[in-house]
């Protein structure tokens, strides 16, 4: 019996550890022009796109056709994990005269040999579509401003300036070819009249294309990657209406879309400490719609600003009703109708009277406002479903009972507590020994300063000692004793000629930390929220 064929095991070749990136290039790349291809997709960010643990995005790889146009849409590519072997083939030609050449022209001759170099883990591919392409106009001044931005031009940054509307949204279209033209600015091609009036179902008039589209769409900075269109309804704004605008000069009538609800800037007048006048009456804008506003509430804010010429905003909204202050704070007409504010110095974010200025009057020193820190009151703000709801419980609360609705949040005694931050005018602290400090005629300046108002430094660090010594107390859920009282005041005694002086002889800065505020440093700040933490530990400890 015959035997049948040898069956022999393939040759086992050690597979090289050395490791390749590809890159499939939508286009013909040349050897000579492949550093061209290379600094089109992205040049030194592509080893940065093959990098382990990098994130998706910068795993985004894009083939721009002309790195140099910021407003060309690129190509977008993606890194893709591959286990594909790199293989070089090498060809060994055999040596043939030219006659057997010509004849066998059609046979593949030589010997051919497969080697693997290396193995390929990633390859970037793009598998979109090229989008169109929309080149503005070079010489557009937001052409040039991105220009200069790539170029970090700080000159041509600086000098840019937005240039007015002209409302010049169609422009004649040339009828000539440009003979200057460059790279940076392409020749215009104009049709002829014979290929332009060649279709007979055209329904484009002669009229119409002597005119082109200057509407200046520029391209956004940064494109989407996405390739799907999305299914979008688009609605026209519900706040938008057509309004009729006249040239004055021309007398020609154009129609545009407006804003009915845009921020018109309501708001009372602020001026700083350093300012000489007091405004004396509403912003023009303001007093422009005085006709709209409740006459109701604004008389009633007539009178709570003749009966105290200085509130603050809680102070003020506890005067009224919850449904009032809600009106008052939606309006944002009514309150600069009758008030002004300060930004900086004793009477900082307070109300003050139209024509008042509490820095001639020494009564006003009882309109100074307080304010420190609570560091352990949480940063976070309420949720707007959070805000709903106590709105909508105040309401409800002061619609029932209506002969209680007296809020006190605003108020001082130094037995009860209302909110987690203190801020407090003098003349609502109602503590007997707080009250006793304030009302001292002795502690008061003869001219008014931009940090302690009509106190002096000494009688207003007193102050605030206790005020801060009475508040947190009270957040730890005990009064503060007397004998607690005087030995802040005794280290007051000790420590505040020094630490005065010193914190003392710089002038305070419009908008920077200010001290008249009661706030303390940044570095105090720190150390006080550190304690803080550390005796919320233990009290948590010795309760468990």
């Amino acid at each position: 019996m015959e035997a049948g064929p040898s069956h022999q095991p393939a040759q086992a070749h050690t597979l090289p550890q050395v490791q390749f990136y590809s890159v499939e290039y939508p286009g013909y790349v040349q050897p000579a022009s492949v550093p061209q291809a290379i600094r089109n997709i992205g040049g030194p960010s592509l080893e940065t796109a093959f990098k382990r643990g990098t994130s998706k995005s910068e795993t985004a790889v894009e083939l721009r056709f002309d790195p140099n146009d910021p407003f060309v849409h690129p190509v977008p590519g993606e890194v893709t994990a591959n286990n594909s072997i790199l293989l070089k083939i090498t060809r060994r030609k055999k040596k043939k005269d030219s006659a057997t050449a010509a004849k066998e022209h059609k046979e593949i001759i030589g010997d051919f040999k497969a080697e693997a170099v290396g193995v390929l883990h990633k390859t970037v591919r793009f598998r979109s579509m090229v989008d169109f392409q929309y080149q503005p106009e070079v010489q557009d001044p937001l052409s040039q401003l991105r220009t200069a931005l790539d170029r970090m031009d700080v000159q041509a940054i600086t000098a840019y300036r937005v240039s007015p509307e002209k409302e010049d949204y169609r422009i004649p279209q040339p009828e000539t070819v440009s003979q200057s033209a460059t790279p940076d600015e392409p020749a215009v091609i104009a049709i002829a009249p014979e290929l332009a009036n060649q279709s007979s179902s055209s329904t484009v008039d002669s009229h119409e294309q002597k005119f082109r589209s200057n509407l200046r769409l520029f391209p956004p900075p940064i494109f989407s990657r996405q390739n799907i269109a999305q299914t979008y309804n688009f609605k026209g704004n519900p706040a938008s209406m057509i309004s009729t605008v006249v040239n004055e000069e021309t007398g020609e009538e154009k129609r545009r879309l407006i804003n009915r609800m845009r921020w018109k800037g309501y708001g009372p007048a602020t001026i700083a400490f350093s300012d000489t006048q007091v405004p004396d009456q509403p912003p023009a804008n303001v007093e422009a719609v005085r006709s709209q506003v409740d006459k109701k509430i604004f008389q009633r804010l007539q009178e709570l600003f003749t009966e105290r010429p200085v509130w603050t905003r809680a102070s003020l909204f506890n005067q009224v009703s919850a449904a009032v202050s809600r009106e008052i704070h939606n309006s944002k007409v009514i309150l600069p109708l009758v008030c002004y504010v300060f930004h900086d110095g004793p009477w900082r974010d307070t109300l003050v009277r139209l024509g008042y200025d509490p820095r001639k009057d020494p009564e006003g020193r009882f309109y100074q406002r307080l304010y420190f820190r609570n560091a352990n009151h949480p940063i976070s703000r309420p949720s707007v479903t959070t805000r709903r709801q106590e709105r909508t419980t105040a309401v409800t609360a002061a619609a029932s009972e209506p002969g209680e609705e007296v809020r006190t949040s605003h108020i001082f005694d130094g037995l009860n507590l209302s909110k987690e931050t203190a801020a407090f005018q003098l003349c609502d602290i109602t503590d007997p020994m707080l009250k006793e400090m304030i009302e001292n005629p002795d502690d008061v300046r003869d001219v008014c300063d931009e940090r302690d108002g009509w106190f002096t430094t000494h009688a207003l660090e007193r102050i605030k000692a206790i005020l801060r010594l009475k508040f947190f107390s009270l957040l730890d859920g005990r009064p503060a004793s007397e004998e607690e009282c005087e030995a802040v005041l005794q280290q007051a005694e000790t420590d505040s000629s020094k630490a005065i002086a010193t914190s003392r002889t710089s002038k305070l800065r419009v908008g920077k930390h200010n001290m008249a505020k009661g706030a303390m440093r940044p570095e105090e700040a720190a150390a006080f929220r550190l304690r803080a933490t550390l005796d919320r530990e233990k009290r948590v400890t010795a309760q468990r």
